[in-house]
């Protein structure tokens, strides 16, 4: 213990295993979200303040205030800043247990007149389950405490990261991202791919600490081995297909693979339905108007683009930059492919332990849409059920968290929760988030920016945490809006200079 905070109070509800309180001392601070610790039978309770709330006796009946008031104010009357107190409220979480270095659910209150301290800090980071050699995503508010999350139970149960725009979600990813670049191979070093929407971690690239360990691909140069699919494969990629239109499709990828072609393209498959005579005519021109028009996205060639192997290495990250690319059904396919093939070269054991983190969420793995609108859909909800069998962990990020789809919302473990405001997404994070009481869930609204909530897998018990400042060169895609015009007026003005130059 390192300070005396208060004493416990009798009151109507309590003390009591679910709630208690306590009179602040005059010299302590003590503030909304901060840990503390008190003496009950068998060990020493630790919970959390809920709330602080002042109290004045002279203040207590209106009638008498009013009355007063209306001649002269009550300090110049009764000595009223000598009865102004400070209560907190707590929510005791569990007890610890010194003689059995053990923690245990609260089954007794503390008494009233028992003193409340602050908490060793040791004994609060197990308590939360905090890790030492974890990863450090930041601060404990209130305590001198870092908050370093076990790797294993961050990951491997797949984590969300939820908030509206602009509270920090990117910024958040790329701190953890530090953290994994920077574990040692004898610690453990997983592979990270990241489905980048909007180009912001493509940074990494350009930073000289991180740019050894980054890989870039763009969406435009990503391409598709069309012979490398089965025909199931490619039937996902074309959901309006009809069961006839599927079974022809069977027929003729095992027509080619019998013929031994190895590297047949999109413009040979069409070519080849074309001169089948087995296929009916209504049929075949369904297949070749679909193919045609899957072939004009330039997404399938040859072979694939990026091999797995160059993607996923371990202790370095792979960016799918799809930033460029403003087709919804586009991004799907690409994030679709990738995620199958990674999934298939884990569970084959030809690619290391990864995380695919997927910016934007929303878009990839929708709630309630059809399949054709939602391609990603089925590979992301497979992984998001069985990869943690094969150590393929997920990190969906959103700011639409009642968009998501419910089935790959549930199976991530983990949330950290930024700023949310939409009292949908707030109900939605509430029934999907365990260990959410009403006291907690009302102060996510709140959260300034760099500031984050961790509940879950990762911790034993709710945890606000303050984001650390990254080390890693920021994105260029958050420049402000004065600074955004700024340039543009400057780039514009030297346009027209140098077309009257050239005039």
């Amino acid at each position: 213990m390192s300070g005396e905070y208060g004493t416990v109070v009798s009151s109507v509800e309590g003390p009591s295993t679910r709630k208690f309180s306590f009179v602040i001392k005059k010299d302590a601070s003590v503030r909304k979200g901060q840990f503390v610790e008190v003496a009950v039978d068998g060990g020493r309770i630790i919970g959390r303040v809920d709330d602080i709330f002042k109290t004045n006796r002279y203040f207590m009946r209106p009638e008498s205030v009013e009355k007063y008031e209306s001649s002269k104010p009550m300090e110049d009357i009764f000595p009223v800043s000598n009865w102004e107190y400070l209560v907190a409220d707590v929510t005791p979480l569990g007890v610890y247990s010194k003689s059995e270095e053990s923690f245990q659910e609260v089954s007794f209150p503390p008494s009233p007149g028992t003193h409340v301290c602050s908490p060793d800090v040791q004994i609060l980071a197990r308590f939360l389950g905090l890790d030492e050699k974890g990863l450090e995503i930041g601060t404990l508010p209130h305590h001198d405490i870092k908050v370093r999350l076990n790797l294993t139970r961050l990951l491997q149960k797949h984590l969300a990261v939820l908030a509206i725009s602009g509270a920090g979600k990117s910024y958040l990813m790329s701190v953890l991202i530090e953290e994994l670049l920077a574990r040692k191979p004898e610690d453990g070093q997983v592979a990270v791919v990241i489905v980048d929407t909007h180009g912001e971690y493509t940074s990494f690239a350009k930073d000289k600490n991180y740019a050894d360990r980054v890989n870039v691909f763009s969406a435009s140069d990503i391409r598709v081995g069309l012979s490398g699919l089965s025909h199931h494969q490619l039937a996902e990629f074309l959901p309006k297909l009809s069961s006839v239109q599927i079974r022809e499709l069977s027929r003729l990828f095992r027509d080619l693979k019998g013929e031994k072609i190895k590297n047949y393209t999109l413009a040979e498959l069409i070519e080849t339905i074309e001169e089948d005579e087995k296929i009916k005519s209504g049929t075949k021109d369904v297949l070749m108007s679909i193919l045609e028009e899957l072939g004009g996205t330039g997404l399938f060639g040859v072979s694939d683009y990026p091999n797995m192997d160059a993607l996923a290495v371990q202790g370095k990250i792979g960016i799918i930059d799809l930033s460029q690319e403003t087709s919804t059904q586009m991004k799907q396919m690409v994030v679709a492919h990738i995620s199958r093939k990674l999934f298939n070269k884990r569970r084959a054991g030809e690619i290391p332990p990864f995380l695919l983190v997927v910016e934007e969420a929303h878009q990839f793995v929708p709630e309630g849409a059809k399949s054709e609108q939602a391609l990603s859909r089925s590979i992301l909800r497979t992984i998001a059920r069985e990869g943690r069998k094969f150590h393929a962990s997920l990190c969906l990020i959103s700011q639409r968290p009642i968009q998501l789809d419910t089935t790959t919302l549930s199976q991530c473990n983990t949330h950290i929760i930024l700023r949310v405001t939409n009292p949908y997404d707030l109900d939605h994070i509430g029934k999907s988030s365990e260990g959410l009481n009403k006291e907690v869930l009302g102060q996510i609204s709140g959260l300034r920016v760099g500031t984050g909530l961790i509940v879950g897998e990762a911790v034993n018990f709710p945890v606000f945490v303050k984001i650390r400042k990254r080390g890693s060169r920021d994105a260029e895609t958050g420049l402000p809006l004065e600074r955004a015009a700024v340039e543009y007026m400057n780039t514009a003005a030297q346009k027209r200079k140098d077309s009257r130059a050239f005039m």
